[in-house]
């Protein structure tokens, strides 16, 4: 595997129109390519509006098997850029049980794995547990032609676990497809802080682990949410090497030396000095010992 890699975030407004949120996404994968980035990662549930900002079975009608239409189309897509694709998937399972996806495409095509999200939200206009079973397929790094890589999603992104045990797989790079946003009454202040405590737990991420970290939101209005954009990439030293706007379509070429995970972890070597005897615990719902 090459030391110098470049990934590529599609940062997407999505439309209520899964044709034309397919169309967008793959002229933006077909840019990404002729800027020369060979991973590209869409963001989450990207075919569609946010639509667990209620509960409506209706919606169950976005969802989509694997493979399916979506991953049917992005291998050929994949193929034909020699890219390798991180594709977000509002997953049907079978009758009844969904899960919220993502499949990983290598650069010949073909899907090399895929991740169900493991952390489900239930939270105002986040209502995801009424849709989506929690993943079952556990923490893995794949790979694939151009870096060993792990995928984890949205909500995933605040918690360590899910980055330590990715990145104790082997992973390079983790990145967080992402539908993230401001409610419309929240106010300034708080929202900015939402924000950046955001990135910042990212970026502690990649610092914690020695990895690169890549995260892709979408951007625009839907409903009660304003979705703030802000994809970025992080070093594994916690310097965000590049950073999309909070409410423009883009996308996001960013040259990664992959050389940087030896340097990092050299310098500061916590795999090596983790107290793995001693975190057993760590299992533990709440430790609520009586003195």
């Amino acid at each position: 595997m090459a030391k110098q890699i470049i990934l590529g975030l599609v940062q997407m407004r999505c439309k209520d129109d899964t044709e034309a949120n397919l169309g967008n996404a793959i002229e933006k994968i077909n840019l990404a390519a002729s800027k020369g980035a060979q991973i590209i990662c869409l963001p989450e549930l990207f075919r569609s509006l946010y639509f667990p900002q209620g509960e409506d079975t209706e919606q169950f009608g976005l969802a989509e098997s694997i493979p399916g239409e979506t991953t049917e189309k992005l291998t050929k897509i994949a193929k034909a850029n020699k890219v390798v694709v991180i594709v977000p998937i509002f997953e049907e399972r079978a009758s009844g049980l969904y899960h919220n996806s993502a499949v990983i495409i290598d650069a010949d095509g073909k899907m090399v794995g895929k991740y169900r999200k493991m952390h489900v939200p239930d939270d105002p206009c986040f209502y995801e547990k009424f849709y989506f079973t929690p993943g079952d397929l556990g923490f893995h790094s794949f790979n694939t032609k151009y870096a060993k890589i792990g995928v984890l999603i949205c909500w995933d992104q605040w918690f360590p676990e899910a980055a330590r045990l990715t990145a104790l797989q082997g992973a390079q790079i983790v990145f967080y497809p992402t539908a993230i946003g401001w409610h419309d009454s929240e106010k300034r202040g708080v929202a900015e802080a939402q924000l950046q405590a955001w990135e910042t737990v990212q970026r502690g991420h990649a610092i914690a682990n020695g990895t690169f970290v890549a995260a892709t939101n979408r951007v625009g209005r839907e409903g009660s949410l304003i979705f703030w954009g802000s994809s970025f990439v992080s070093s594994p030293f916690g310097e965000v090497l590049a950073r999309a706007s909070k409410d423009k379509e883009e996308v996001l070429v960013v040259k990664c030396d992959l050389g940087k995970i030896d340097d990092t972890r050299q310098s500061w070597p916590f795999l090596r000095d983790r107290r793995i005897d001693a975190y057993s615990a760590i299992t533990s719902r709440f430790i609520d010992r009586q003195k």
